[in-house]
């Protein structure tokens, strides 16, 4: 049950006059952006559909046409709630989990620490029928290159072997996850797995992941990884050659975004955690369960909900 990762995204954009990046707010840095020129198009395979902006008015109180069963919205600088749908309801949230995974070795990691990948990683992604970063045994990468594996393709193999290195063992690394998750006042989420894996994945709420974000976002090496579309790690004599491709398709042309991660297993849905900078405000947002058979549905409902906030 791993990511689905489309081949290309075009734009999920808004009107063009709200393309230029600003500059970022102390804590939190934008990702550079190509300036918007209107609706983009793609005949690759998977695309998802262009330009849902201008889709029908948004109604005062909150966006319109969003399929997410729990969603969230909240300005990063004061934290304000800007909207909600169901914020409290406990749901599973698929990779969205390796957000956590991230924060946790990225409180106490060395970004330059090697790691051996061992066969119990790959075998772990393989057994639960995980999305992967496709990590040979034996090679040695180092935690910085691993937090790219984790976050881009959602690979459930790297989220193996951080958890290996810096819990030490899955157990440990999940009474880590749990214990940053009090510390950070997540009060309604329960880590039960490092990827968020079935068949005992864990739970959150729209609001707690939000939260989440928002912290997420104040390490550099996390804001940095998340608003690459990719990341190409060059052969050398400790590991093969690997390209790794983000499964955020909002990334490829959405004003502003800045990341963060995708999300999905049967029982969680399509969902995605986002954020994303314009006219120098920071929003970050979630939606959970946007469908449970068309992934661009979260995208759409992503876009919405940051149309609306943007407004």
């Amino acid at each position: 049950m791993g990511q689905a990762s489309p081949a290309s995204a075009p734009a999920l954009a808004a009107a063009a006059s709200n393309a230029a990046p600003r500059a970022v707010a102390p804590g939190i840095a934008g990702p550079r952006q190509a300036a918007y020129t209107g609706v983009q198009t793609s005949s690759a395979p998977g695309a998802v559909a262009s330009n849902i902006a201008g889709q029908g008015a948004y109604a005062a109180r909150g966006p319109t046409g969003v399929q997410a069963r729990s969603a969230y919205l909240l300005d990063a600088r004061t934290g304000r709630t800007l909207w909600s749908r169901r914020p409290n309801d406990r749901r599973a949230i698929g990779s969205i989990t390796k957000v956590m995974t991230a924060v946790v070795v990225l409180r106490s990691a060395r970004p330059d620490r090697t790691i051996t990948i061992r066969p119990r990683h790959v075998s772990y992604a393989a057994r639960r029928n995980g999305s992967t970063a496709g990590l040979r045994p034996g090679d040695r990468l180092t935690t910085r290159e691993l937090l790219h594996a984790l976050l881009l393709p959602s690979g459930c193999d790297a989220a193996a072997a951080l958890a290996d290195t810096y819990g030490p063992g899955p157990r440990r690394f999940v009474r880590k996850m749990n214990a940053t998750a009090r510390a950070l006042g997540l009060t309604r989420t329960r880590y039960d797995d490092v990827a968020g894996l079935p068949p005992s994945p864990g739970h959150s709420t729209a609001r707690d992941q939000a939260r989440l974000g928002r912290y997420a976002l104040r390490f550099r090496a996390f804001r940095e990884t998340v608003r690459r579309g990719q990341h190409v790690l060059p052969a050398t004599r400790r590991h093969q050659r690997y390209v790794w491709t983000s499964t955020n398709a909002l990334l490829s042309g959405y004003p502003g975004i800045m990341g963060i991660k995708t999300g999905h297993t049967s029982a969680a849905g399509y969902s995605m955690l986002f954020a994303a900078r314009r006219k120098g405000r920071t929003l970050v947002g979630v939606v959970l369960d946007s469908s449970r058979t068309e992934y661009r549905a979260r995208f759409t409902d992503a876009a919405k909900v940051l149309n609306w906030g943007f407004r």
